[in-house]
């Protein structure tokens, strides 16, 4: 029998803490708690967990620098961060420090729970070459989309962009994070130029573009890329 995935839960809120600790552990995840930044560094490098669940306003050490310490050290873990509502700037922060995924207090648990059960359920390294997305079959190593046995034109952009997505799922991209991914960090473009291409895109794998199944929108932010279950 295999042990329950590992969650690390840096939080100093002590009521939240205790509620956060409760609901995984009846979920199935074997929990441990930090209530400062320092601690919670050490813990996460001593014995890196499946996932960190991460706040970002902590005494000794923020959210912020802990999230930067742990990539630096070369932990490639899902963190998915705790943020004020409406904090924008916060959020794109910390994304571009390497956390993958954010949520805004309040939040409801069932959808946190599911957030980090999909952020865990598959690592970058681990996608597959051939994927089915709603019918089409997109295909990493001969860079090709079909369906129905038919090819569905890709630019070299939009491949890029796909291949991004599907590398991965259920993470908060941001726009940067995308411009520097397909267009590279040498080139000048703008966060419209993104836009167009996610467009482009989505008219090409989304069943109904207006109504994204695939590729969600987050405001301010960037983008998610979901299989839908």
């Amino acid at each position: 029998m295999s042990r329950p995935p590992r969650i690390l839960i840096v939080e100093d809120d002590a009521t939240l803490l205790r509620g956060l600790s409760d609901n995984f552990r009846t979920a199935g995840y074997e929990v441990e708690t930090a209530t400062d930044g320092v601690s919670g560094l050490t813990q996460a490098l001593a014995q890196p967990p499946e996932v960190i669940l991460l706040d970002i306003m902590l005494p000794k050490l923020n959210g912020y620098d802990l999230c930067q310490r742990v990539r630096q050290d070369k932990l490639d873990l899902p963190i998915l961060m705790l943020t004020a509502k409406g904090q924008e700037e916060e959020i794109v922060r910390g994304l571009e420090l390497g956390a993958d995924d954010y949520m805004t207090k309040p939040f409801g648990i069932r959808e946190l729970l599911a957030r980090v059960k999909r952020l865990i359920s598959r690592r970058p390294d681990e996608t597959p070459d051939a994927i089915d997305i709603g019918g089409a079959q997109f295909d990493r190593t001969s860079h090709t989309l079909t369906r129905d046995g038919k090819q569905i034109p890709l630019t070299t952009k939009e491949y890029r962009l796909l291949d991004f997505f599907v590398s991965h799922l259920h993470r908060a991209l941001t726009r940067n994070d995308i411009m520097n991914q397909v267009w590279g960090r040498s080139i000048i473009v703008s966060a419209r130029s993104v836009d167009r291409c996610v467009a482009t895109l989505r008219s090409k794998i989304e069943p109904q573009p207006s109504r994204p199944q695939f590729i969600h929108t987050i405001r301010d932010v960037g983008y998610r890329f979901e299989m839908p279950d």
